[in-house]
């Protein structure tokens, strides 16, 4: 194996090139204490050194840098760590570490997220930010049964009826015009449709609530 380039990234750090592919990010006493030079050959126990011991040390210390300032999903931590160019080898060894500990727990990450969200946010949209932010949707399921095993449900009608109460609109007096624009508006909002529905069709006033 030759090491056909070396680009810097900051003063300190180089990325290095092995046969014409990017290999991985050391530093400048690594590059000296490993003898790594443009143009020169790089032994396996050296390469192999640098890819399951130095890398996959420095990503645990990543991950658990990150992870003192805030709580992350295991997709989002998997991410920063890919901004780092980290190679994936190094990226699963380092979530697996992390999880070993119960620092990164993505089923109890969608717990925490769906209660503080479940009053102001669909049950669709809740689930949406969380698959963005890279949790499954069967963690998704099991965190929204868990919560309602544990009495923690949600009741979409109550919240549309809230909502439609917040922006004044009656339901006896509106129009079909009015009604379809009522449903669309929170049909994107990610509520149910019959949930929508039960609560447009409630035979009350919004105010006698």
């Amino acid at each position: 194996m030759i090491v056909t380039q070396m680009i810097g990234i900051s003063r300190a750090r180089y990325k290095v090139y092995v046969d014409g592919q990017f290999a991985f990010i050391l530093y400048k006493g690594e590059l000296r204490e490993f003898g790594i030079e443009e143009e020169k050959e790089i032994s396996e126990s050296c390469y192999q050194q640098i890819m399951t011991q130095v890398l996959p040390k420095r990503a645990k210390k990543r991950a658990l840098n990150l992870l003192e300032s805030r709580d992350y999903t295991s997709g989002q931590l998997r991410e920063k760590l890919r901004q780092g160019d980290y190679p994936q080898a190094c990226i699963d060894e380092a979530i697996d570490y992390v999880e070993s500990y119960g620092y990164v727990d993505d089923l109890r990450y969608a717990k925490d997220f769906i209660t503080y969200h479940l009053e102001h946010k669909s049950r669709t949209r809740i689930g949406q930010d969380l698959m963005r932010k890279g949790i499954g949707r069967d963690i998704i399921e099991a965190a929204f049964e868990e919560l309602e095993q544990s009495g923690t449900g949600q009741d979409e009608t109550a919240m549309i009826v809230k909502l439609l109460e917040k922006k004044k609109y009656d339901v006896r007096t509106a129009s079909k015009q009015d009604k379809q624009r009522m449903y669309g508006f929170l049909y994107r909002k990610g509520f149910h449709t019959d949930a929508i529905s039960r609560a447009l069709l409630l035979d009350i006033t919004l105010n006698s609530l």
